[in-house]
């Protein structure tokens, strides 16, 4: 789900108000569902907020990074950065410690996600190729777009420890998810339609079925992530989320039409090696 609602927001041309579409989608199915759910728990509402304010950033970020570089890189970097960081932060934050094949099964996922993008790829192209695209402010394109999802892999290990603790305080897991959706889906429509309102008209109607689709697909996938962190441990929890980059990669390839290699097929074995030492852990 979360590799497919990715790609549709990839998919279209106008970013910005792809995200529009997506927020208000995931927005419609959570004010269809907060009058059917309890909710949230009152010392859950601090994460929620704080929560609140880190996806948007995490949105904004993960929009720009969409806008300068491709799919199959920044999507892999961006949740590949997740599961190392929540393992180390989650000892000290929520008193979870891995065995040492559970640590292992995180490096390795943390590992092959990362070297799904082709990082080198991006700060040296190979001979005989075009360079990088121009980026902004008439930067190389990939340096920025490495920048960006690095930072978006930052902001999505943030939410991923917050709602890991709110969740589990909020006695309403689907409560906790929907509120949070809701208020969090709010930012960037207001913003497009106060700042961009004819540019959302014009690309309105080419834009709104994929990436609303997506909007539903994301709020669907995070509220089974937010039920499995009241479950199993944060980092575990996070790792076997990312292998949706798997997914991503075979989308990438197929749709976006880019490159799948021989390091990418080992990639996947590494993060296929890390599903299971996670389990067998």
């Amino acid at each position: 789900m979360h590799a497919t609602w990715n790609a549709l927001a990839k998919s279209v041309k106008d970013h910005l108000v792809g995200f529009v579409a997506l927020n208000l989608g995931a927005g419609a199915v959570c004010l269809l569902v907060v009058p059917f759910v309890a909710a949230p728990a009152r010392r859950a509402w601090p994460y929620l907020a704080l929560s609140v304010v880190i996806h948007v950033g995490y949105q904004a970020l993960l929009l720009q990074s969409y806008r300068v570089g491709d799919f199959n890189q920044v999507y892999p970097i961006a949740r590949g950065t997740a599961p190392l960081l929540v393992a180390l932060l989650a000892a000290p934050l929520a008193d979870e410690r891995l065995g040492a094949l559970q640590l292992a099964g995180v490096v390795a996922i943390g590992s092959g996600l990362i070297s799904l993008a082709h990082v080198r790829d991006w700060l040296r192209p190979a001979r005989g190729r075009p360079g990088p695209s121009p980026g902004l402010r008439g930067r190389p394109g990939p340096p920025p777009a490495l920048a960006f999802a690095f930072a978006t892999g930052l902001l999505i290990t943030a939410y991923s420890l917050v709602d890991g603790l709110g969740v589990r305080r909020a006695e309403s897991t689907l409560g906790y998810a929907a509120w949070l959706v809701l208020i969090e889906s709010m930012s960037i429509p207001v913003f497009a339609l106060l700042r961009e309102r004819a540019r959302v008209r014009r690309a309105w109607r080419t834009t709104w079925r994929p990436a609303g689709s997506g909007g539903v697909l994301s709020v669907t996938a995070y509220a089974i992530v937010l039920w499995a962190q009241t479950r199993g441990a944060l980092a575990a929890v996070t790792a076997l989320r990312e292998t949706g980059v798997i997914v991503a990669a075979v989308i990438g390839t197929v749709v976006f039409h880019e490159h799948f290699g021989r390091r990418r097929l080992v990639a996947a074995i590494f993060v296929a090696t890390g599903v299971v030492l996670l389990n067998v852990g």
